[in-house]
């Protein structure tokens, strides 16, 4: 069971005859009792109450039998609710020894200089990997250490339809696009789209970050300087031109406005449609309702338009970060080097299938993870992966998945959308003071 912070307040109404009594009588069971929990330390640990708790407590328990140290965890709400309480726990002198927190832009918002320990020094950072270091560093240095499985941006399919089709694994633009002509000719829906939860219209668009930077390798950098715009870098161009031919040739399922997310899980198993532009974290959704189907959908990276570039776009996991206020930093760095070792890796697997390879170095995954799982390891294992923009530039602007509806449904041009995206986020960098803007 989760331990959580709480404060005990009481009153006694003894006489001192009584009290003088009353210790005299317990004095032995007292002496036993505090010789038991006798330098027992404790870290607290504020978390969100979306994420799943079943793994990282059994790290934590683990981590409390070997060292003696108990792991006391408080929890908070998500989205911007539980953005404003981190900041104002943060801001008060309020904040939990560690604290779990979104990697990546985000986490500049909080000032991590000011507000966690510095851990780029620490023998235990080595172990992960550079891209994830980057997503949770400032100045140069790194902040945080993997909650996390990762997350990839790519296209789920249905193995029995492609099977039944003859159709390989695409390693370009062009052979997806070939590959969605044989499954419309078919009968059968190439593209699920489920614009309905307007989110999921972003995917082709995101999960084409690695193609843009295998062409242009200082775009996010560019692009977070005002140097480099999307509708004027080809590469970068290209992720609208990819969504808007999806729908131009017709590959969407004709509902695909009115398709929720749900709905969209359900035709990828059944073989109704054969692809599913989507995050991988749509594996633990897909595998606690439709378990018996898991074996059936394979994964593969959002190509690009030459097959020697081939690679995958991640997104990178939640961090845990350690209050620079903290007094016990010594004891949550242990926790910290002991999550991300083979035995915490095994525990949290042992309780959830990852969607994702971990971010740290060498560590094994169990034999039964999803066949989408496996499908993109070999990606990790040869360094071909290159984070979501979001984990290499604090811009991101707030209509995005407006602006890729409007592709998607061909009521703007490619061109369009990328200009109105340009647009869109002029207003975020200027609110973050970036130079250039």
């Amino acid at each position: 069971m989760f331990k959580y912070k709480g404060k005990k307040i009481g009153s006694l109404l003894l006489s001192s005859a009584l009290v003088a009594g009353f210790l005299a009588g317990c004095s032995g069971n007292e002496e036993a009792n505090s010789g038991k929990d006798k330098g027992k330390e404790t870290i607290t640990f504020l978390i969100d109450n979306q994420t799943q708790l079943d793994p990282i407590q059994a790290i934590a328990d683990a981590f409390e039998e070997k060292h003696n140290v108990e792991i006391e965890f408080e929890t908070r709400p998500g989205g911007s609710e539980g953005d404003n309480i981190v900041k104002t726990r943060l801001s008060t002198g309020d904040m939990a020894d560690i604290m779990w927190y979104n990697s990546g832009s985000l986490l500049q918002a909080l000032n991590p200089e000011q507000n966690f320990v510095d851990l780029s020094k620490e023998p235990f950072m080595e172990n992960l990997m550079d891209n994830f270091k980057d997503a949770v560093s400032v100045n140069g240095k790194a902040f945080g250490v993997p909650g996390e499985p990762t997350n990839a941006g790519g296209w789920l399919y249905n193995k029995k339809v492609y099977d039944e089709l003859g159709l390989s694994v695409p390693k370009t633009w062009d052979e997806l696009m070939a590959n969605n002509e044989k499954v419309k000719q078919a009968g059968k829906t190439a593209v699920i789209g489920t614009f309905k939860d307007s989110w999921t219209s972003q995917l082709i668009f995101l999960s084409d970050n690695y193609n843009v930077l295998a062409e242009n390798p200082s775009f996010a950098e560019d692009f977070t300087a005002n140097k480099a715009k999307f509708a004027e870098t080809s590469a970068a161009l290209r992720s609208f031109e990819k969504l808007e031919e999806v729908n131009k040739k017709g590959y969407f399922n004709e509902d695909f406005l009115a398709t929720t997310y749900e709905t969209g899980l359900k035709m990828l198993t059944e073989g109704t449609g054969a692809h599913y532009p989507i995050l991988t974290f749509a594996l633990n959704n897909l595998g606690a309702n439709y378990a018996d189907k898991m074996k059936d959908i394979g994964f593969f990276p959002q190509p690009g338009d030459s097959a020697e570039k081939s690679g995958l776009t991640v997104w990178m996991p939640a961090a845990i970060y350690l209050n620079k206020n903290s007094e016990h930093i010594d004891a949550a760095k242990k926790f910290m080097e002991f999550y991300i070792s083979q035995e915490a890796v095994d525990l949290y697997t042992s309780k959830l299938q990852p969607n994702g390879p971990f971010a740290i170095k060498g560590v094994e995954l169990p034999n039964d993870v999803y066949p989408a799982v496996k499908d993109m390891l070999p990606y990790f294992e040869s360094g071909n992966t290159a984070p979501a923009l979001e984990f290499l530039s604090p811009v991101k602007g707030p209509s995005l998945e407006q602006i890729t509806q409007q592709v998607g449904s061909g009521i703007s041009s490619a061109k369009e959308g990328a200009k109105l995206y340009d647009k869109d986020v002029e207003k975020q960098a200027k609110q973050l003071g970036l130079k250039g803007w």
